[in-house]
């Protein structure tokens, strides 16, 4: 989904965070703000072999525009473009690529946190870790409010 302001993308193809930032570079911009997670080969005491994302793709592009519909309003920001991996991602691949534009750089690194937060938090997209154990967990996200991690 693309606007003048917005580009979301999911995805089963390695993520382009040049296209991300080529996407929110402007000349009236002094700040581009860029998040990506990464996956980590390791996870509370087990070998990661990899990932698997899964997503109801309709909803998750819709709540992922009301995240950028909020950062829009609440920040001095000119573009926004938000990338998710789905299907297998191997170690040191991303699986989000967040980038943000704005004239001066709190703003920017504001939006993108609070972007990641918010759709670690409220997005349809479900993650599942392959451990070389031989066994897997569907993840829960620390940041949703259904987690038992949330208090933590």
């Amino acid at each position: 989904m693309t606007s003048d302001q917005v580009l979301i993308k999911l995805s089963s193809s390695v993520l382009s965070l040049d296209e991300a930032t080529q996407f929110t570079t402007l000349p009236e911009c002094g700040a581009v703000s860029v998040f990506i997670g990464i996956t980590r080969d390791n996870c509370n005491g087990k070998t990661v072999l990899h990932l698997e994302y899964e997503a109801y793709e309709a909803m998750a592009v819709k709540e992922i525009q009301k995240i950028c519909d909020h950062m829009l309003k609440t920040w001095d920001v000119r573009r926004i473009a938000v990338f998710h991996r789905l299907g297998y991602v191997p170690i040191t691949e991303a699986s989000v690529v967040i980038a943000v534009s704005s004239p001066h750089r709190k703003a920017s690194l504001e939006a993108v946190e609070y972007c990641i937060d918010t759709l670690k938090a409220t997005v349809p997209i479900w993650k599942k870790e392959l451990y070389k154990e031989g066994d897997w967990i569907w993840k829960t996200n620390k940041e949703c409010s259904w987690s038992k991690d949330a208090a933590s």
